[in-house]
């Protein structure tokens, strides 16, 4: 472990190190921001309005919502607030249906024209411009930083009650321990499944992109892969607060994340071949068999090259 210490020693920030003053002021290379959104009515608005203050002040070029055929007004609601809207199904459509987050956010590459590419979350309760800041701040300030990864502090709520800690439970359960098991370069992450990221356009461009659940661990693991351990940075974001799964749902998600860090040990080999397997999860009295699959998209640096 003593590689993961050291790494989180240096490379780990908060995001204050980078006020939008300093990162307007020290940028050479454009910015895009992607929030992909499904039935985000209730915080689109809000998320694109601060990040638009930021590109006021120069710290962003570009701002795209990539919206999910939202039914609740999602994507009325952002353009109204000023952002650029694009569909989902309407992006590299020859790739067929849209297979969830990882997807829209691989789909995204192909229409933000940034150096530097920003995915945040589009259900992120009371978002302040530092969500941007902190995640665009280490790549505009230090040209070693290729990959940036948030952590935040989730409180948990259940109704009107909150408790101080208690969101992450996948994070905590499953990813950092197959981390810890598996890849202990990459032990020093505060929240491996964390889904704001920022990185270099080179970068993202050689990596797959897994689908669904999937996207955030395949992807760090992948980052760091290609970049080496050095690239990689986390900043703490302070608090975070969205919707919290219902326990029915974590087994499914939690699975895809194993899936994900399996089918990386089979390439490595490492792990011998698992095949695909149906998840059994409880319903009732019985069980019902839910089909799983992670589709990985190539990297787009490939899908260019072959148009």
């Amino acid at each position: 472990m003593p590689a993961a210490l050291d790494w989180h020693r240096r490379r780990t920030f908060h995001h204050s190190d980078f006020p939008a003053e300093r990162i307007a002021a020290e940028r050479s290379e454009s910015v895009s921001v992607a929030l992909p959104a499904r039935e985000e009515a209730a915080t689109i608005g809000q998320i694109v309005e601060a990040l638009l203050e930021l590109k006021d002040l120069g710290v962003l070029d570009e701002l795209v919502v990539v919206d999910a055929a939202s039914s609740d007004g999602t994507a009325e609601i952002a353009a109204r607030a000023g952002a650029v809207v694009v569909q989902q199904s309407s992006l590299l459509p020859e790739f067929g249906e849209v297979l969830g987050k990882g997807d829209a956010m691989w789909r995204a590459l192909s229409v933000l024209h940034g150096d530097v590419v920003c995915f945040l979350d589009s259900d992120s309760e009371d978002f302040g411009p530092h969500f941007a800041c902190g995640m665009i701040g280490p790549l505009v300030c230090d040209r070693e930083i290729s990959f940036v990864k948030a952590f935040y502090r989730r409180p948990f709520k259940v109704g009107d009650a909150s408790t101080e800690e208690g969101g992450g439970r996948v994070t905590e359960l499953t990813a950092r321990p197959l981390l810890n098991l598996f890849y202990p370069e990459l032990a020093g992450f505060r929240q491996p499944l964390a889904g704001e990221i920022a990185a270099r356009r080179v970068l993202l461009e050689r990596i797959p992109f897994s689908t669904g659940y999937a996207v955030e661990i395949g992807m760090l693991i992948d980052a760091w892969a290609a970049a080496g351990l050095d690239a990689l940075a986390q900043v703490d974001l302070d608090v975070r607060q969205n919707r919290h799964q219902p326990l029915a749902r974590l087994g499914p998600m939690a699975y895809t994340v194993l899936r994900a860090v399996a089918e990386r040990l089979e390439r490595e080999g490492r792990l011998e071949p698992t095949g695909e397997h149906d998840f059994l999860a409880p319903a009732g009295a019985s069980f019902e068999a839910m089909t799983l699959p992670i589709v990985e998209r190539p990297p787009m640096a490939a899908v260019r090259a072959a148009t």
